[in-house]
């Protein structure tokens, strides 16, 4: 497995994954003491520079190929808000609702919270039925950032 990690504008520290079947992990790092050792690879590599890119607002979309791990309901959610445009947000029902489920906002939810590559697919873009962030693994202050840097929060 291909490790890298990186500080990124905005985000701070950064841990990119991959293996030969592509991404599998963008996390967020909050502490230092416990970071693995690093093993580089071309897609890891390619990944930050498009990360950096994006969140420097020279890039408004990825080209890497993809490879998170989850059910296939988690997969479906995943998809969808990879159908959410850049500075635009949906709120949980909207993504249950396209997806034909819309009793389903819950589980909406807990599958946006497992996405294992954030940014890429863009889970920080789905807010509550109020229009209130609420929920985001890296930290609600990455969300309203990473928004703001959409200019879909002022």
């Amino acid at each position: 497995m291909e490790r890298l990690y990186c500080r990124l504008p905005i985000v701070g520290l950064t841990c990119l994954e991959a293996t030969p079947e592509g991404l599998r992990a963008v996390r967020f790092v909050d502490g230092e003491d416990n970071l693995c050792p690093t093993c580089t690879g071309p897609l890891v590599r390619e990944a930050a520079r498009q990360l950096e890119g994006w969140l420097c607002k020279r890039l408004r979309c990825f080209d890497l190929p993809l490879a998170p791990t989850g059910t296939p309901f988690q997969q479906e959610v995943w998809q969808a808000l990879r159908a959410i445009p850049y500075g635009q947000t949906r709120s949980y029902k909207a993504v249950a609702t396209a997806l034909g489920r819309p009793g389903a906002c819950r589980a909406v939810g807990m599958a946006n919270n497992r996405n294992p590559l954030s940014i890429v697919i863009p889970c920080h873009r789905v807010i509550g039925a109020n229009g209130h962030l609420v929920g985001y693994g890296g930290g609600l202050w990455r969300k309203a950032a990473l928004l703001r840097l959409e200019g879909s929060l002022l």
